[in-house]
């Protein structure tokens, strides 16, 4: 019996560019397939998905900002950015036979359809994966918030945060060797010792809205249906 039936799933933008730490630009298409086929799989056991997707493979808002780009710009620029994800993810589904759906938040028709919350739920009723793109169509969001804003939208069971690691640490695995994983987390523990893997607007509104967050390593492969599909604990859960 599946533990989470309804989950959406938040895939940062580095993911999207492979498995190589040093490379986070642009698109890696093994990848893209490789986690495509696990959505597929997961979608086929039953698990009715929606996902939202970074663009810092692209573009990052800050990052052009320090090079003189005005703030507000720069994260349109970087909205744009997970509208090619989206797009590139939708293709790698439809070919995998999987009915998928974009949309946007920023209207950009002849691509995508435009956010409405109602429309997306009935999308989902009807067996389609939907991808949220650019953001929440304002700026000084991150694309971690939008996904806690859409989650609690669509009244989702978790919320899957899929990035390069395995889930939370007590301190930073790339700078100490004896750092441990976290297998559970509280929501006010995750705001009080800023852990970095989402703002704190993101751990704030899953909060407010009771909705757990599984922090996982999606690039390892079988991880997302060994979680969603056999139940499995894997990575680290944030909740009450």
């Amino acid at each position: 019996m599946l533990q989470y039936r309804r989950v959406l799933l938040k895939l940062s933008g580095e993911v999207l560019a492979g498995y190589n730490d040093e490379k986070n630009f642009g698109l890696d298409f093994e990848a893209v397939r490789r986690i495509g086929e696990e959505i597929a799989a997961v979608h086929e056991a039953g698990v009715c998905l929606s996902m939202v997707v970074g663009g810092g493979n692209m573009l990052r808002g800050k990052e052009i900002e320090r090079l003189g780009i005005e703030r507000v710009q720069a994260d349109y620029m970087g909205m744009l950015g997970t509208v090619i994800n989206a797009l590139a993810l939708q293709d790698v589904l439809e070919q995998l036979h999987i009915p998928t759906r974009v949309l946007t938040a920023i209207e950009m028709r002849s691509v995508a359809e435009p956010y409405i919350r109602r429309r997306a739920i009935r999308h989902m009723e009807k067996g389609r994966v939907v991808i949220f793109a650019a953001g929440t169509g304002s700026p000084f969001f991150s694309t971690d918030t939008t996904a806690a804003l859409r989650a609690a939208e669509m009244n989702v069971d978790c919320m899957v945060k899929g990035t390069k690691v395995d889930g939370i640490y007590d301190s930073d695995p790339k700078k100490n060797a004896d750092a441990k994983r976290l297998p559970e987390v509280t929501y006010k523990e995750a705001l009080a010792r800023r852990f970095e893997v989402m703002d704190a607007a993101a751990f704030s509104l899953c909060m407010e809205n009771k909705v757990p967050i599984i922090v996982m390593n999606i690039l390892k492969r079988g991880n997302l249906v060994s979680m969603l599909v056999k139940g499995e604990q894997i990575g680290t859960i944030v909740h009450d």
